[in-house]
């Protein structure tokens, strides 16, 4: 392991800063878990029109709602899927998207406002401007890619693409593990602290091989995948199920074919957790630092509690609160392997 001196970059505000990006942290974790449950129970579409500005109202009188239902029963997934449903059925499904998109707006305004008061009175490290100003353009980002994909969904097919809804998905995934970064090393200022580069880069790579995770998981919720082979750990009797490149090319069953979608989320969230595990072993076995044991700690735990929760949502067929909690497992998991990576760079983490 080689150790390198971090720059010092001490900074008076840097907790209040940090503080304020914990707190859009915890609302963009909300936001993610609410949009699982949007997905779940068929409410993504029932928001026909995109009015950023002007439709922060919903529907307040019977007139409005019946032109709101009119408007929704113009689209193919009422004439397809929701024929059934009259006012009273269609508010439940609106009330979800739209507080989804509400809250969409509320973390625009908890990120931008704070973050001018703080620009126009000086506050912000200057190195920091432009990585909190990224952020801001990718919030701006994220409330368009939702609208692309849930265009994807008004058309003869009223089937979100699952390309899209992943896209979506892990926009806002990479803008929350951004913020937490960022929040934890104002949080902490390491000072004159030395890494031990290896582990910390270890993180970083378990890292990327959860967000791996999660992407695969967009597709097999995209594409309602769960709802196949609800048996572990073989499928269908099988360790490697039939099936598996039926389409051509080849490439597309990677993100089209259901049954090596789920294939494929099955091996990589056991790898991940085996990683993690191989990981915890070797890292916690060289400190004696009980921050860092902690952190090792619960990145453990993370893993396993939502392995657990992914076999169980499988094999009970996905109901709506496990699936849930199984995607805020995901945003649980990839928040522990961050404070982890970040723990890691401790003055006497290896000492």
């Amino acid at each position: 392991m080689t150790d390198v001196p971090l720059p010092a970059r001490p900074f008076q505000h840097d907790r209040a800063i940090a503080a304020w990006l914990l707190i859009c942290c915890t609302t963009i974790f909300c936001m993610v878990v609410l949009g699982g449950v949007t997905r779940l129970t068929g409410s993504g579409l029932s928001m026909v029109e995109w009015e950023p500005i002007m439709g922060v109202l919903p529907p307040l009188s019977e007139a409005e709602w019946e032109e709101t239902f009119s408007l929704y029963q113009q689209y193919p997934e009422y004439r397809l899927k929701n024929s059934h449903l009259d006012v009273e059925g269609f508010k439940n499904i609106f009330w979800l998207e739209y507080f989804h998109r509400l809250l969409g707006r509320g973390i625009g305004l908890l990120f931008g406002l704070p973050f001018l008061y703080f620009l126009v009175r000086r506050q912000i490290d200057r190195p920091l401007v432009p990585k909190l100003a990224f952020l801001f353009v990718l919030g701006g980002l994220q409330g368009l890619m939702g609208w692309y994909m849930v265009q994807s969904g008004m058309v003869d097919d009223p089937h979100v693409s699952q390309y899209r809804l992943t896209a979506h998905l892990m926009l806002a995934i990479f803008i929350y593990a951004y913020m937490l970064w960022l929040a934890l090393d104002l949080l902490r200022g390491r000072d004159r602290v030395k890494i031990a580069r290896g582990w910390v880069t270890g993180a970083f790579i378990l890292t990327g091989l959860i967000l791996l995770t999660i992407t695969s998981g967009g597709f097999v919720a995209g594409l309602k995948a769960g709802f196949t082979y609800n048996t572990f750990p073989l499928m269908n009797g099988q360790w490697v199920p039939d099936g598996l490149l039926l389409m051509d090319p080849a490439w597309r069953n990677l993100f089209e074919n259901i049954t090596t979608v789920q294939f494929n989320h099955r091996l990589l969230a056991v790898g991940t957790a085996a990683v993690v595990a191989g990981f915890w072993w070797a890292a916690r076995r060289r400190t004696e630092d009980r921050p860092v044991r902690l952190a090792l700690d619960l990145l453990l735990a993370a893993v396993v509690l939502q392995v657990a929760l992914g076999i169980t949502t499988l094999l009970m067929i996905v109901p709506i609160p496990l699936a849930a909690a199984h995607q805020a497992g995901a945003v649980v998991l990839l928040t522990a392997v961050i404070n982890a990576a970040d723990e890691l760079r401790r003055p006497n983490a290896f000492a």
